[in-house]
């Protein structure tokens, strides 16, 4: 292996996860490392590079190199499947098999590039789930990071040692939707968890889209629970460049006209992800909510590709007679959204949201309190977290089954909304994370430090 100065530029290959709540952070930390003079190949497959907000921000461009693999046909899984967003829940086996072909693909775009010391990669930066990257990595001897989102998901493991199960105090509903995780090896023949170990069992070090300053209860117990040391990344906010592209994208926005007509503050905007699956009835039960707290709202419902009013059953996705009683009261629009430009009008005063960390940090980004209607996967955990720093309400559940109804809905909006009291104590925590959010000489020193913490590491393994 070559050694490499430190002030040389360094050779990074970053491989996210095929969904775009992490393409899309990451190829945020791929500008922010060209930008600092180092060369990245930013590693996908074509359908969801060419879905990338391109083009990149000039300081970045001519130092990132998009490497499109294709993804491997499976049967039963349609052609262009190629991002989380595009497969549906009885397919996500099939995409998982799909994932696991690039292996090969990898392997020989990897040897190629190590073939010759002037394009070997100094680091290979893989999400938690790409067991093959790490395993080629090892091969080439190339030091390879495990991307990781949250410390709060790590926190409440069901692998913890007992002396760290206090920390896992989930409501049964969630426990049961992880347990497939753990248990299930389907189609793919691999668990999601069997996956997350191998990926860690053969990488260096793990580099965390976190920081002490956004969870200081969690993030402290992540390097003895991995067993690995833990690098924080920062949060990877929308940088400026990014967010005067969305911001020109989205301001003709139909969505964006008609918030320009209502007063300020006065807007709830409800959204819960691209690919949160909720049943007709659960969407029934927010829309009753909705209409319960008489706040303004706007929501940006997700439909499967292809689908417009109706769903596949042909039942109408929203209550009979919703849209004429909440005409003067809020929009529904289905489809793309400009959520930057959304968040930062000023008619909005709060979020209903699920709580993946790419909405709240966008929420918190503009200092929305926040009314939280979490999922799946670390959604839960992230709610727990920010519910405790007092920046909104959780939407009550049954914690058997996870349920929940109209009058919750409505009580965590109104609360957050429309009671003087509680909502000054909401703003008031959320101004408290918009103030970590928007850090920007703290966001840019994290990635100064993940740098200097590659080279150590780099040259550590070289003296080896």
């Amino acid at each position: 292996m070559d050694a490499v100065s430190s002030c040389s530029p360094l050779r990074i290959v970053i491989v996210p996860w095929l969904a775009f709540g992490h393409m899309l952070p990451y190829l945020e930390l791929s500008e922010r490392l060209a930008a600092r003079g180092h060369r990245v190949s930013y590693v996908s497959t074509p359908r969801n590079l060419a879905r990338l907000p391109l083009p990149l921000r000039p300081a970045a461009a001519p130092r990132v190199d998009l490497v499109a693999l294709p993804l491997p046909r499976v049967d039963d899984l349609a052609d262009g499947a190629e991002s989380t967003n595009d497969v549906p829940d009885d397919d996500r086996e099939l995409h998982w098999k799909a994932f696991d072909g690039l292996a090969a693909p990898f392997a020989e775009f990897l040897a190629a590039a190590c073939a010759d010391e002037t394009t070997r990669p100094h680091w290979i930066i893989a999400d938690s789930f790409h067991h093959w990257a790490a395993a080629a990595a090892l091969e080439h001897q190339v030091p390879c990071a495990m991307l990781l989102p949250t410390a709060a998901l790590i926190a409440t493991a069901p692998h913890l040692p007992p002396e760290h199960r206090g920390a896992r105090d989930l409501p049964r509903y969630e426990q049961e939707v992880m347990d497939p995780a753990y248990n299930n090896y389907g189609i793919s023949g691999m668990s999601i968890i069997r996956r997350f170990n191998l990926t860690k069992d053969r990488c260096t070090v793990a580099a965390m889209r976190s920081c002490i300053e956004w969870e200081p209860e969690s993030f402290p117990l992540a390097a003895p629970l991995l067993g690995k040391p833990v690098v924080p990344l920062g949060l990877l906010p929308p940088s400026a460049d990014g967010a005067r592209r969305a911001a020109a994208k989205g301001a003709e926005h139909a969505t964006v006209r008609w918030l320009d007509a209502q007063p300020p503050d006065s807007v709830v905007y409800v959204a819960l992800g691209s690919e949160v699956p909720l049943r007709v009835e659960q969407v029934h039960e927010l829309a009753f909510g909705l209409e319960l707290a008489g706040t303004r709202f706007l929501w940006a419902l997700r439909k499967p590709s292809g689908a417009a009013v109706l769903d596949d059953d042909g039942v109408d996705m929203l209550p009979p007679g919703f849209q004429e009683r909440t005409r003067g009261q809020g929009l529904v629009t289905t489809g793309w959204v400009p959520q930057v430009n959304i968040l930062g009008h000023t008619a909005v005063g709060g979020f209903l949201t699920h709580c993946g960390r790419n909405s709240l940090i966008e929420g918190l980004m503009f200092g929305h309190p926040l009314v939280m209607l979490p999922i799946f996967g670390d959604q839960g955990p992230n709610a727990r977290q920010m519910e405790a720093k007092n920046v909104g309400l959780q939407v009550a559940r049954n914690q058997d089954d996870g349920s929940f109804d109209r009058h919750g809905v409505a009580t965590a909006v109104r609360a957050v909304m429309v009671d003087e009291e509680a909502r000054r104590g909401f703003v008031a925590g959320a101004a408290k994370m918009q103030a970590v959010v928007a850090d920007t000489e703290l966001h840019d020193r994290y990635i100064d430090e993940f740098v200097k913490h590659l080279r150590s590491y780099y040259a550590a393994s070289c003296a080896n």
